[in-house]
């Protein structure tokens, strides 16, 4: 399906109708396990010797397909379908890093990717260095022999910094480390970071890939161009008896990445993802452009109306040309720059409550990338766990309200507003 074009991979990527059944739609695997031809079949499934099912914790026919997927759309190699969009960062990075090992990310995340590097790795004994993702200096000046990848957000969780990602390639590349990109806010529709230069990308597949805020769900992505027989990765390379004295390097070069994150994390710590999740995920993807395109045409309507209103002291968007990176933004998103934006209403926190009270049709919750419109007020909640420094760091003010625009006719999302904005008066 690789030939093929974006639209028809969403539809077809990884399937062929049920040989059995006939089905044309992706059946559901409600199975925990799978019965093994005979004890030889079983051991050779269990050492990697051949493909095959053997329990669903490491791998499902419905999630398989949503893999394949996933892969084909973004130009990678394999991937591994995972519980949560924190559990593919979590399983992504301790793939490559353990005690005693550092990672280089951009200080511009998601709160929950803040809290589990500077609180949770550093349990684990993985030192994490947030650097300002545009300060290329200072970024590769983190790098020393005990780091392992170098990981940004596409579009920073809610700053809406751009990531430079040839340039953070390029760093990653003289030092022989992976770069590791969250692409949960462009989605591969708008944006395939592999084809510039990432190596692994992840998502939190309940957001814009699900649609509908429907199910929980993550992915990780294996670009298969990494050279794991680099120094710096030397578990790649040892033969394990667990799989017929090989490393996971000589199984398969190219997928190196991928197979040991499945069959040592994903095995081990057991972020599994529901077949039926997953299937949800497959019926998003069927309509992933459509939604995706209809959504940032809503936003760069929605960010430029806010900009005019005398309520409202700053719009962040990199869709407009008030944003310091407009043009790499262009560059990297010709197709729109995504459906989220932020925002600073005058009169800081309070007002910024208030006005979040007020609002009657845009849904107050904890999401982005649904098919409704949302809205939150970041500094209280997402990153709230944060310390004010950090937040700082982060990108997230007090005033700051962050708007996840979904396929409402922008007329009624901005009327919805408006009412709101008159209650803060």
């Amino acid at each position: 399906m690789n030939h093929h074009q974006f639209d028809t991979i969403a539809l077809h990527g990884g399937q062929v109708p049920d040989p059995v059944t006939k089905s044309r739609a992706v059946p559901i695997y409600m199975t925990s396990s799978y019965v093994f031809e005979d004890t030889d079949h079983a051991a050779s499934l269990f050492q990697m010797q051949e493909p095959g099912f053997i329990y669903s914790r490491n791998a499902n026919p419905t999630n398989a397909v949503f893999e394949e997927r996933m892969a084909q759309l973004e130009g990678g190699v394999a991937s591994f379908a995972v519980s949560s969009g924190q559990a593919a960062i979590s399983i992504a990075l301790l793939t490559l890093a353990r005690a005693g090992d550092e990672i280089v990310s951009t200080q511009a995340l998601y709160g929950g990717t803040y809290h589990l590097f500077a609180e949770t790795f550093s349990k684990f004994g993985i030192n994490v260095h947030f650097v300002d993702g545009t300060d290329f200096t200072s970024l590769e000046g983190k790098i020393n022999k005990r780091t392992k990848a170098i990981f940004t957000e596409t579009i920073g969780n809610p700053n809406m910094e751009v990531a430079h990602l040839e340039k953070l390639s390029e760093i990653a590349k003289r030092h022989g480390l992976p770069l590791v990109v969250d692409n949960t806010f462009t989605t591969p529709f708008l944006l395939k970071p592999l084809a510039f230069g990432a190596d692994i990308v992840v998502h939190s597949a309940t957001k814009f890939i699900g649609g509908h805020g429907t199910a929980i769900g993550g992915v990780i992505v294996d670009g298969g161009r990494f050279e794991w027989s680099n120094e710096r990765f030397p578990s790649f390379n040892e033969k394990k008896p667990a799989i017929g004295n090989r490393s996971y390097v000589e199984i398969s070069r190219e997928k190196a990445f991928i197979l040991k994150a499945r069959f040592e994390l994903g095995h081990d710590l057991g972020a599994t993802l529901s077949a039926f999740n997953s299937w949800l995920f497959i019926q998003g993807l069927e309509s992933l452009s459509v939604r995706v395109e209809k959504q940032v045409a809503n936003a760069q309507v929605l960010a430029k109306r806010l900009g005019e209103l005398p309520h409202i002291s700053w719009v962040n968007y990199p869709g407009l040309e008030s944003h310091p990176q407009y043009h790499l933004g262009k560059k990297y998103f010709p197709s729109g720059a995504g459906a989220i934006f932020t925002f600073g209403i005058k009169g800081g926190i309070s007002t910024a409550k208030r006005f979040i009270n007020s609002l009657k049709l845009v849904s107050h919750l904890a999401n982005v990338g649904d098919a409704k419109t949302l809205i939150i007020h970041p500094a209280s909640t997402t990153h709230a766990r944060l310390s004010p420094g950090q937040q700082a760091e982060a990108g997230v003010s007090p005033e700051m309200i962050r708007l996840s625009v979904g396929l409402e006719d922008p007329v009624d999302v901005m009327a919805d507003i408006t009412q709101a904005l008159k209650q803060c008066t």
